[in-house]
Order: structure tokens, then C-alpha cells, then sequence
């Protein structure tokens, strides 16, 4: 692997987000290719982050810090690629916490991932209700509707949701993940989810397959 894309890894690894600038800037300026540097580095970092987390390695602060690193390697190579044309996708999410539970770490958390992971994020925010869901959901036509709730009380909103997206005929043209500390895969075969994911590195594992 080139020199500036292993320092790059290492640095989103490592969560070196005042250094990540000017390492992809360097990369950028030795010729090597954008979807490389995304692909081989970025992407590929926060792989190896969501293998140590899975594995207890690091914690949720380190976890945060590697993706805002590489949010920020991201943010001098997008708009060069919009100059090239569109990027290559994996697959377009639309991501939120459910109306009555405003708690969003979690899920910023998992969006970061996604979007390390080559997706294409919308985050519809917290709180959201039914209305301005289905409204998101017919105008950017994800591929994947995650959802996430940190209350008890909040959860059952979620079978709601699903229900209209069933209601309006939107149910199988998108798949549907949940989380949230209330949330286990019982509770996610019950309410008619295509799938859970205890955490944001297992989220990821759970998009690819959702897309596949």
C-alpha cells in the first residue's frame, strides 16, 4: 500500500483528526486516485475501527473520534469528486430517532460509520414524526430505513412507522433496521424489521447484508 494511504488509516485509526488534512491533501497532490484514498484508507480504517470495537478494544469516545476524523478526510475529497461526477455508492440510508425520544449519540454514531463505509446518509433527525417520515421516505427513496429509540416508552413508535410504510405501499421497495438500548432482535422480528444491530459497527456489518 502507498506510503500517504497507510499514514491516512493510521491516522483515522488512530483518531488523528488534526493531522487527517493535510495527510489526504499530500495524498491528493502525489496523483493517487480520490476513490483509492476513500476506499483504501478511510473506509478501510473505519473497518478495522469497527472491528476493535466490536471486540472491545476501544470505546464509544474513541470510536467518535475516528469518525469525525475521517468525516474530515471526506470533507477535502468530496468536492473534488463532484467535479469528476457522482461517487460510487453502496447504498442510500435515511437515518432517525423516533417521535418522542430526542437522544441522537447513538445514532450520529452509526451514521458516521455508514458513511465511512461508502453509504449515503440522510439523517432525518430526532423526534420525528409520522408525517415528516413518510413525507422523507417518498421524496429520497432510501434503500434502507434505520430507526432508533433509547426509551421503553419510544420504541413501540417504531411498529408504527412500519406499519405506514406498509399502509402507503412503501414497505418492499426499502429495508428496515432498528437499535437503541431497548431494542434486541426479538423485538425487531416482532414489529416486521428486516434486522437489528446492537451497535453502530454491527449496523454496518447489517447494511452491507441488507443491500447485498
Amino acid at each position: 500500500m502507498n506510503t500517504y494511504l497507510e499514514k491516512i488509516k493510521e491516522g483515522v485509526i488512530g483518531g488523528k483528526h488534526k493531522e487527517i488534512e493535510e495527510l489526504v491533501k499530500l495524498a491528493i497532490e502525489e496523483g493517487i486516485p480520490l476513490q483509492s484514498i476513500i476506499n483504501d484508507a478511510l473506509i478501510s480504517a473505519m473497518d478495522v475501527v469497527g472491528e476493535k470495537y466490536a471486540n472491545n478494544e476501544i470505546y464509544v469516545p474513541e470510536m467518535l473520534v475516528s469518525g469525525i476524523t475521517m468525516k474530515k478526510g471526506l470533507d477535502i475529497i468530496n468536492p473534488l469528486i463532484l467535479k469528476e461526477g457522482p461517487k460510487e455508492s453502496r447504498g442510500k440510508i435515511t437515518m432517525c430517532t423516533v417521535k418522542g425520544d430526542i437522544h441522537d449519540i447513538g445514532k450520529n454514531l452509526v451514521i458516521m460509520m455508514l458513511q465511512g463505509a461508502g453509504f449515503d446518509v440522510a439523517d432525518l433527525g430526532v423526534d420525528i414524526n409520522l408525517e415528516n417520515f413518510v413525507e422523507k421516505i417518498m421524496k429520497l427513496k432510501p434503500d434502507i430505513v434505520g430507526m432508533s429509540a433509547l426509551l421503553t416508552t419510544s420504541i413501540p413508535v417504531m411498529q408504527t412507522f412500519i406499519n405506514v410504510l406498509v399502509e402507503k405501499g412503501l414497505r418492499n421497495s426499502v429495508k428496515v433496521m432498528v437499535g437503541g438500548a431497548p431494542v434486541n432482535e426479538e423485538w425487531a422480528k416482532k414489529i416486521g424489521a428486516d434486522g437489528y444491530a446492537p451497535d453502530a459497527g454491527k449496523a454496518v456489518e447489517l447494511a452491507r447484508r441488507l443491500v447485498a
